[in-house]
């Protein structure tokens, strides 16, 4: 097993992350990615392979903006709701010599929900 230091990991997650950007089926899914929230872990399983597991924030539909009434009849607020956000653990795994995503599915709501496997 090799090692993985943890800019090549950074590298990794930078990759997965665009492809789910870019991917249409992944934005109707699971919503637009707004953020890695958490790094779980990073490793080489097998010489050539890096494998990460992250959680990330994944917003779907609508503004997103709360109709909250504001004091002395001053209209409505602007301020951004939580509604629409879903953080799923996204595991992933890229070929190290090309640099491309081999693999990856996100496991809605933590491992609970339904789990979405990106076609690549």
């Amino acid at each position: 097993m090799a090692q993985v230091s943890e800019k090549e990991a950074k590298s990794g997650i930078d990759k997965v992350v665009k492809a789910l950007q870019n991917s249409g089926p992944a934005k109707k899914e699971l919503g637009r990615l707004n953020k890695v929230t958490t790094v779980l872990g990073y490793g080489s399983p097998s010489p050539g392979t890096l494998a990460v597991r992250f959680n990330a924030s994944f917003r779907k539909g609508g503004m997103g903006r709360s109709a909250i009434p504001l004091p002395f009849g001053l209209g409505q607020s602007n301020e951004s709701e939580g509604r629409g956000t879903m953080v799923g653990q996204v595991k992933a795994a890229i070929d190290t010599k090309t640099g491309k995503v081999t693999s990856c599915s996100v496991f809605r709501d933590l491992g609970y929900g339904r789990a979405f496997n990106l076609k690549l």
